[in-house]
């Protein structure tokens, strides 16, 4: 199947597809999900699919039970203010020219895949501000400052000024997301210019700035009745949301808050590991590490780990991985703070 033949609102694609697949040589079995968007974001996805792997074992699921009700916005709840923190709904554009551009930075762009274990990210967060950011805030830091400082150093086009961070806004109000909310519960971030895009501290607590602002209940009742008006335009004409590159802007889309091998493993505990397809330009996305298997030995893995992943240009690609490796050896003992 072509999937970029089914992706312009194909009638004739179901919005989920499983696909089990066993390879006979491991014997290990590879379940495939092809989940729209529609339907909902990772965490609606990871809550299915947890179900699933519970049937599947004949036990009852996590729960609590998913929600599926929708708040209806008003037009006059929305802020024109706010559309300067929403350009990738803003600037949506046909689906031809959103595949065009993407398909031109998967030939540009290189992809890189970095790990880093517990012990790793727990150093980073203490040079980066300790209690008063996350780990993830960490190290989005880290590669941003290894980006200014190895690539883009006196590059006034390039240099990395903002973040902009999915949002998991469940759980802040209920009217708006309620925990257990199947949907879309997400929103696009902007932060704040870094104070100093060549300091660790100063971007990771900026990151921190921009996302406690956005689970502030006023903020973000504005922005997501905002964001619905823009969405629902974009549905009138058929326009897709941007996910391209912006001047100075890094995307953050972290899933470390979820274990997926370890919700949807079906019985096999810690044998189960978890893949997904895509990254793109200067798009973070950031995962738990998967258990690690050894000839016919599972190793335990690390818990407090991740591994994160993006495209970057190919001319910079080994300049930034080699001062990530002489950052690992020294343990960020140089790391600018």
């Amino acid at each position: 199947i072509r999937v970029i033949d089914l992706a312009d609102n194909s009638q004739d694609e179901p919005l989920v597809r499983l696909k089990l697949t066993h390879i006979v040589q491991s014997g290990e079995w590879v379940l495939g999900v092809s989940w729209s968007h529609i339907l909902g974001d990772a965490a609606a996805n990871l809550h299915f699919l947890n179900t699933l792997s519970c049937y599947y074992q004949q036990i009852e699921p996590l729960g609590p039970s998913p929600i599926f009700d929708r708040r209806l916005w008003r037009e006059d709840e929305a802020d024109e203010s706010f559309l300067s923190l929403m350009k990738q709904q803003r600037d949506a554009k046909p689906m031809a020219e959103i595949m065009k551009t993407f398909m031109g930075d998967q030939q540009t762009y290189d992809p890189v895949n970095l790990q880093f274990s517990g012990e790793q990210l727990a150093r980073l967060r203490t040079l980066a501000g300790g209690n008063s950011v996350s780990v993830q805030d960490a190290l989005s830091a880290y590669i941003i400052l290894t980006l200014n400082t190895c690539c883009y150093y006196n590059n006034d086009e390039r240099r990395i000024l903002r973040t902009n961070t999915a949002v998991n806004y469940r759980g802040v109000c209920d009217s708006i997301g309620p925990k257990d909310l199947v949907a879309n519960g997400v929103l696009m971030m902007l932060s704040d210019d870094f104070d100093d895009p060549y300091s660790l501290p100063s971007i990771a607590k900026t990151i921190r700035r921009s996302i406690n602002k956005s689970r502030e209940p006023k903020f973000l009742k504005t922005w997501v009745a905002t964001a619905d008006g823009l969405m629902r335009r974009n549905f009138r004409n058929k326009d897709l949301i941007d996910m391209g590159l912006f001047p100075n802007e890094i995307v953050v889309n972290s899933n470390t808050r979820y274990d997926w091998a370890g919700l949807v493993d079906f019985g096999y505990t810690n044998k189960c590991r978890f893949y997904t397809a895509w990254t793109g330009a200067l798009y973070l996305r950031a995962f738990v590490l998967n258990p690690v298997k050894h000839e016919n030995e599972w190793l335990l893995r690390d818990q407090n780990g991740s591994e994160i992943s993006f495209r970057m240009e190919k001319d910079l690609k080994e300049k930034f991985l080699n001062a990530w490796k002489q950052d690992i050896s020294e343990n960020f003992e140089n790391v600018k703070k």
